[in-house]
């Protein structure tokens, strides 16, 4: 197997070949050219998917993205691997990356139970293009940017769609500060172990955690 040829694979979290993942981006695609498809699955998975970070991070599903797709909701590692699922069963190679960001703007209740500004796994997604990986961030959709007066990321097919350092207000949102690098599939038990070390309260939430709601 050659080394695109694993991005194009199914994965237990990156699980492209979920008929309903399939579906999602049968019906979601668009365009001649693979940057043009790829970026009509990205704002497909950006805006169509609600982004929320009070899940219960204990159980698998919370990474894989049929479940994310299912839900109609995920954090940044769910919609990053929905966006690589979606990727791949539409032939284009994809993989997730990870980075830790210090996020400068967020709710009262989501920094209570974290107890930091730093989070740690933010996801991203990397499409093989034009014989180049380029960075996508669908995390955050564009009714929540628009009510937390955040810039909505653009994506081209050619740039990396990273966070922007400040909102539409000029305050501070969003600084990397490590890079964890990139994966074929989702490291869903290194990030638990995390999760868990880092934020035991909202990882203790388990279940609880989706009477929590954000935005």
């Amino acid at each position: 197997m050659g080394a695109a040829e694993s991005y194009l694979q199914s994965g237990i979290y990156i699980d492209s070949d979920h008929s309903a993942v399939a579906a999602f981006a049968r019906n979601s695609v668009h365009g001649a050219t693979d940057v043009e498809r790829a970026v009509s699955l990205y704002y497909a998975v950006r805006d169509g998917i609600r982004y929320n970070p009070f899940l219960d991070f204990t159980v698998d599903s919370a990474y894989r993205a049929s479940s994310c797709l299912e839900a109609g909701e995920g954090f940044c590692v769910g919609k990053a691997a929905l966006l690589a699922a979606c990727a791949r069963a539409e032939g284009i190679p994809a993989r997730v990356g990870f980075a830790d960001v210090k996020n400068h703007l967020s709710t009262p209740r989501l920094l209570e139970y974290i107890g930091s500004d730093l989070f740690i796994y933010h996801g991203y997604t990397e499409f093989l293009l034009e014989g180049k990986w380029v960075k996508a961030t669908p995390a955050f959709n564009l009714a929540l940017c628009t009510k937390f007066r955040v810039k909505p990321l653009e994506f081209d097919g050619r740039n990396d769609s990273i966070f922007h350092p400040y909102d539409q207000d000029a305050r501070r949102h969003m600084e990397y500060v490590r890079d964890h690098g990139s994966f074929v599939d989702v490291p869903a038990t290194q990030i638990q172990q995390a999760f868990r070390e880092f934020y035991p309260r909202l990882y203790g939430l388990g279940r609880e955690a989706a009477r929590e709601s954000f935005g």
